[in-house]
């Protein structure tokens, strides 16, 4: 996987403690927040955050990025064909 290879390289350019996770279609985590900027890439498939604070959503495809300042309150939504990604922390 090519791409995971080359996204994991840029990652730990900018980020410690990196790792990759996989969710199942429609999996959904419930709103929560980190002590630590968290980086995070999408590898394969999509999933869509929730800013809860700001109402905005966030849909991230295979190859996009997103940076989560320290104590965002965020959920998330699993697209429909499931999702890699992987992240670190700042």
């Amino acid at each position: 996987m090519a791409l995971m290879d080359d996204l994991m390289t840029s990652l730990r350019r900018e980020a410690s403690s990196c790792y990759s996770w996989s969710n199942g279609p429609h999996d959904r985590y419930a709103a929560h927040n980190h002590p630590y900027e968290k980086v995070l890439y999408c590898v394969d498939g999509s999933i869509t955050f929730v800013l809860e604070r700001e109402g905005k959503r966030l849909e991230l495809k295979a190859g996009d990025r997103m940076v989560l300042p320290a104590g965002t309150m965020h959920s998330a939504v699993v697209g429909p064909h499931g999702c890699t990604c992987i992240e670190g922390q700042r």
